[in-house]
């Protein structure tokens, strides 16, 4: 059985619940277009209480699991409705993937990388972008604005909403109008989407040093006992010499002091 793009909707609509309105509509834009593209998906996390964070943040540190997160709660975009994590979704509906290789629609593209394409079209950022502690199944939209600042109760203004929502309504138009030539301009873009993903995935891989440097390693021991960082290993050169120079600016200290 194939799923309807009504039934597609029905499985993530709980969790659009409670975001902000310009991102809930980017959020359904981003299901009806990737159903289009042959991409079922299912919305798995929008907005998350303080306490559901803290909850998620206490995993493998003082709870059984592994981390999923370095945010408290409070600082992370989910807390203020401006962030959501996705899956694949079978046709039939019955499980969900985060196989980020598999093509279940035979497209010669990764459907995660469709989905993450229709995404920054919208406007959404992807935590897969990210340096550090890379979230795969992440969106977001922060409007240039910190959790602090969204603590602090500062909103995106009228102007910025307006723009997301403006984008929204012209991607379904032009999924409802693109003819057999865009369609095919379109494979092409997500396909050297999909190069520049990999690219990016091999370069990373290659900055990773090892091991720590011995010139680095204490430096490593007063960020962790100083809370900055839960770990240290994987990380580039750039990074150690980073965080070796914070630490000798007295930073560390002063944080555990």
């Amino acid at each position: 059985m194939t799923l309807t793009i009504e039934q597609v909707r029905a499985k993530s609509a709980a969790k659009l619940s409670g975001l902000l309105p310009c991102v809930r509509a980017a959020s359904e834009t981003l299901i009806d277009r990737a159903y289009a593209a042959g991409v079922p998906i299912v919305i798995t996390q929008g907005l998350r209480t303080f306490a559901e964070q803290n909850a998620l943040y206490e995993q493998g540190r003082t709870k059984p699991g592994s981390i999923v997160t370095n945010a408290r709660g409070g600082f992370s975009n989910h807390n203020f409705g401006v962030a959501i994590d996705f899956a694949l979704l079978t046709n039939d509906g019955r499980s969900v993937s985060w196989d980020t290789r598999i093509d279940a629609d035979r497209d010669g593209i990764a459907d995660w990388n469709e989905v993450v394409a229709i995404a920054k079209a919208l406007g959404f950022a992807w935590g897969g972008d990210w340096r550090t502690f890379k979230d795969l199944p992440h969106f977001e939209m922060t409007f240039g604005l910190s959790t602090a600042q969204y603590r602090a109760g500062k909103c995106p203004s009228k102007a910025q909403t307006d723009a997301v929502l403006a984008l929204a309504a012209k991607n379904n138009e032009e999924a409802d109008e693109m003819t057999a030539t865009e369609k095919a301009e379109f494979k092409a873009l997500q396909e050297t989407v999909a190069k520049q993903a990999e690219a990016i995935v091999a370069l990373e891989s290659n900055t990773k040093l090892a091991a720590i440097p011995a010139w680095a390693t204490q430096a490593c021991v007063n960020a962790k006992a100083a809370g900055f960082v839960d770990t240290t290993a994987d990380g580039s050169y750039d990074f150690y010499r980073l965080v070796t120079l914070l630490d000798r600016s007295g930073l560390f200290t002063r944080k555990g002091a």
